[in-house]
């Protein structure tokens, strides 16, 4: 069994430039998008939306790294068709497909997805980031990401020139309580991953978790803070 919860919200923005989407398939398919568009590119909501839309589209259940991969692509091109001289719209984006015992995920940028079992953080991908080469270079430790100097400069997103190399995985999922958090920037910079872990081993169902870890951010965040979006996944095994 699959249970899902899902918010949005502007923030301090005046325009909410993510974007989430999810499709289901039975009681043991999902497939989980969420964008984040590159506001500084012009176009940010248009290049998000898009990108949930390419990549939902035609989706037969699959939980297949390849497939993702693919789907990837068809966003990209499709932002590159949107495209203008004075809008050279961008945006990142994370996938996560379950099927059965099956997951796959995919992403580019710096929106994230973390992977705990039995109350534990299994897995969380690696940002596409200059902030993120430096902790690859030992400049800076992981948790110093979320306030480094370059953490704005993305150098994969959909939309970039040339060619987009995803990057994706793929698990067998072992017996036991699943859950999976998807969430953009604005949403990961306020909540520490020990935290998340505190507010998932407390929660009774994704919803709470959710809304535990909102209560943090919504303490931390300026006035003007960014758009945030967040979707939480618990799966039974």
């Amino acid at each position: 069994m699959i249970q899902l919860a899902v918010y949005s919200d502007a923030g301090g923005r005046e325009e909410n430039e993510d974007s989430v989407r999810f499709l289901r398939q039975a009681e043991d398919g999902l497939l989980l998008v969420l964008a984040d568009g590159l506001g500084g590119h012009g176009g940010g909501k248009t290049a998000s939306a898009a990108a949930v839309e390419a990549v939902c589209s035609d989706w037969e259940g699959e939980a297949d790294p390849g497939d993702l991969a693919n789907r990837i692509a068809r966003a990209h091109q499709t932002i590159r068709e949107k495209q203008t001289p004075d809008c050279m719209m961008k945006s990142t984006v994370v996938l996560l497909a379950l099927r059965g015992q099956q997951s796959a995920w995919a992403h580019v940028g710096d929106s994230r997805l973390y992977h705990f079992h039995q109350g534990k953080l299994e897995f969380q991908t690696r940002d596409h980031s200059a902030s993120q080469v430096a902790v690859l270079l030992g400049e800076i430790t992981p948790d110093q990401i979320r306030f480094h100097e370059d953490r704005g400069r993305i150098l994969r997103a959909l939309g970039q020139e040339g060619d987009l190399r995803p990057e994706t995985g793929e698990q067998t999922l072992p017996p036991g309580r699943h859950a999976f958090l998807l969430c953009s920037d604005g949403f990961w910079e306020y909540v520490l991953e020990q935290e998340m872990e505190e507010d998932l081993r407390a929660a009774a169902d994704p919803q709470g978790w959710l809304d535990a870890m909102r209560g943090r951010l919504s303490r931390r965040t300026p006035p003007d803070n960014d758009n945030n979006t967040a979707a939480a996944v618990w799966l039974d095994l």
